[in-house]
């Protein structure tokens, strides 16, 4: 009797289960046999990253903190657009309060947007 119980409440996991599995092992075969091999020169391959690095130096050598500081920037303002979809979507089921909290969630972005602006982090 248990073990079908077990059965019964875990079939629809493992049928899951074997359908990703059988759909990402034909994705990556598809992707294998379809793609080709391109010789990319080797000044495009030793070329410095977005970031400004060169791809094989000393990591001891010093770095530009500006890239990290813009990179902490945007996750900033990332988060605030992660806070502002699910409000969006619920703006007419909110209270008078949730729309002040949000209201105060912007007025202290945009303080803080005009207190990086005028130290010069976004130059």
């Amino acid at each position: 009797m248990m073990n079908n119980f077990f059965f019964l409440e875990y079939n629809s996991l493992l049928v899951f289960l074997i359908c990703s599995l059988i759909i990402s092992v034909f994705l990556v075969l598809i992707s294998y046999l379809s793609s080709t091999y391109s010789n990319v020169s080797a000044v495009e391959k030793l070329s410095a990253y977005e970031c400004g690095f060169e791809p094989f130096e000393d990591a001891r050598n010093s770095f530009d903190v500006r890239f990290y500081l813009i990179a902490i920037l945007f996750l900033i303002f990332d988060i605030e657009i992660v806070f502002l979809f699910p409000w969006s979507v619920t703006f007419f089921y909110t209270s008078s309060f949730g729309f002040w909290v949000v209201i105060d969630f912007f007025i202290e972005l945009v303080i803080g947007y005009i207190y990086i602006w005028k130290k010069g982090a976004l130059d």
